[in-house]
C-alpha cells in the first residue's frame, strides 16, 4: 500500500495514500481530501466559528514538507536541526514545540504574564513568598543586611529544614552561612578561635605560649638578616607554604598533628586549608573548606560572627512594638529602629552593636573564668588582656 496513489477530490491531484489521514468510513480506510485540502478546509471552518465570535485569526499557512532531521519552529517561523529544539516526552516526536531560544522566550513571557515578574515566580517557587512581601521585610530592616550590618539585604535567607524565610541577607553573609552549613555551634567557635578564646588557642599557647605562628614575620627577618635556611629547600608543597605563610612544610604538619588531624574551629572535618591572619600576615591553624571559606566571606570578624550566630539561633532578630503602633524588627543593641537609620549611619549602629555585645561576652568569660593565687592559668589572664 506504501506504493499506491490516490486521487484528492479538492486538488484532483494523485497523491500517494501516506498524504491522506485514515477514516473508516471510506471503502479504502483513507479520507476523501489529501491532508492539506483537509487541512484548508478545517482552517475555513474554524475561521468561520472564530469571526463569528469576534476573534481574529492568523492567516492560512499550509503544512510545510521538512527533511528529516529538521524541524519547524512556530514562533521563529524557520526550519532548524532538531538539536536546537528541546526534550519534551509528552510530544509524538520527544520534541519540543518551539526552539530552545524560543522557548526560553515563551516561558519567560508566561512567568510574567502569570506571576508577574521573573523575579516574583522564583520567589514563590523557592521561598513560598512574594515579590511585595520580600521588598517589605527588606524596608522593614531598612534596606540593610541584618547580620553584617554593611550591605543591603538582597537575598532571601532561609532556614533549610523547616523551610521558613528568616530574613534578607547580603550575598557574603548569606553564603557565608551556607559554608557553616547553618551550624551555629560552628560559627561561635569561629568567633571564638578569631577571638583566641577557643580550645585550639589554648592548646597552641599551651604548646607555643603564642595563640598564633608569626611565619612572615619571621620570614622577612631572615631575609633581611641574609639568613639561608636550609629547609627553604623542598616539594612544592613546601616552597608554597613559605612564600605565602612563612611557615615550613614540617611546621604545617605538626600543626596538623597538634589539632589531631582535624579542623581547629569545627573539629569535625580534615583540615585542608592553612589559616592566616590577614593584617599581622600571623598562622593562626588549619581549617577545613567550609569553616575558612566562611569566615572569610563573613571578614574573619568576630563581631559578624556573633551575629550570625544569634541570627541562626533566632535571638538576633525579634519583634518590638513600634513608637506609632503596630510591630517593627530590632536587631541591633543598643535598639534602634531601622527605619530610622540614615543610609550613611548604619557603620555607626554596627560599632554600637559590636562594643555591646563584646562587653555582654567578657563580662561572662571573666565571671566563668575566675583566676587567682599561685596557680593562676596564664593563658586565660591573657586573655582577658586581649578582649579588654
Amino acid at each position: 500500500m506504501v506504493n499506491q496513489t490516490k486521487v484528492c477530490r479538492d486538488c484532483g491531484q494523485a497523491k500517494p495514500v501516506t498524504e491522506f489521514w485514515k477514516r473508516k468510513a471510506s471503502k479504502d480506510g483513507l479520507s476523501l481530501y489529501c491532508r492539506d485540502c483537509f487541512a484548508q478546509r478545517n482552517a475555513v471552518s474554524h475561521r468561520k466559528k472564530a469571526a463569528a465570535e469576534g476573534r481574529q485569526m492568523k492567516e492560512f499557512q499550509r503544512r510545510r514538507i521538512v527533511p528529516e532531521g529538521m524541524k519547524y519552529c512556530p514562533r521563529c517561523e524557520e526550519v532548524k536541526s532538531v538539536q536546537d529544539f528541546g526534550r519534551n516526552r509528552s510530544s509524538r516526536s520527544g520534541l519540543s514545540g518551539y526552539c530552545k531560544p524560543c522557548h526560553s522566550q515563551v516561558t519567560r513571557e508566561n512567568r510574567e504574564l502569570n506571576h508577574g515578574s521573573g523575579r516574583n515566580y522564583l520567589l514563590k517557587l523557592r521561598y513560598g513568598i512574594t515579590e511585595r512581601q520580600a521588598d517589605a521585610l527588606l524596608a522593614r530592616q531598612g534596606g540593610i543586611c541584618v547580620i553584617c550590618l554593611s550591605a543591603a539585604g538582597v537575598h532571601v535567607d532561609h532556614d533549610h529544614d523547616t523551610g521558613l524565610v528568616r530574613g534578607m541577607l547580603c550575598f557574603k553573609c548569606n553564603n557565608g552561612l551556607g559554608q557553616f552549613e547553618d551550624e551555629v555551634g560552628r560559627v561561635e567557635g569561629a568567633a571564638e578561635y578569631l577571638e583566641g578564646r577557643s580550645s585550639h588557642s589554648r592548646r597552641l599557647w599551651l604548646e607555643t605560649g603564642k595563640t598564633s605562628i608569626l611565619g612572615q614575620s619571621r620570614r622577612r627577618l631572615e631575609t633581611w638578616r641574609g639568613v639561608k635556611r636550609a629547609d627553604q629547600r623542598g616539594s612544592v608543597r613546601h616552597y608554597k607554604l613559605r612564600l605565602k605563610y612563612g611557615i615550613t612544610e614540617a611546621e604545617a604538619d605538626a600543626l596538623v598533628a597538634m589539632q589531631n588531624g582535624l579542623c581547629a574551629i569545627c573539629m569535625d572535618r580534615e583540615p585542608e586549608h592553612i589559616d592566616h591572619c590577614h593584617d599581622s600576615m600571623a598562622v593562626r591553624g588549619a581549617l577545613c573548606v567550609g569553616c575558612n571559606s566562611g569566615m572569610g566571606l563573613l571578614g574573619d570578624d568576630p563581631g559578624t560572627l556573633w551575629r550570625a550566630a544569634a541570627y541562626l539561633g533566632g535571638s538576633l532578630v525579634t519583634e518590638v512594638p513600634a513608637a506609632g503602633g503596630g510591630t517593627r524588627l530590632s536587631f541591633t543593641l543598643p535598639d534602634v529602629d531601622p527605619a530610622r537609620v540614615a543610609e550613611d549611619g548604619w557603620e555607626r549602629v554596627r560599632s554600637e552593636d559590636v562594643r555591646h555585645r563584646k562587653a555582654l561576652r567578657d563580662a561572662a568569660w571573666e565571671a566563668e573564668w575566675v583566676f587567682d593565687g599561685p596557680f593562676a592559668d596564664p593563658f586565660a589572664t591573657a586573655l582577658v588582656g586581649r578582649s579588654g
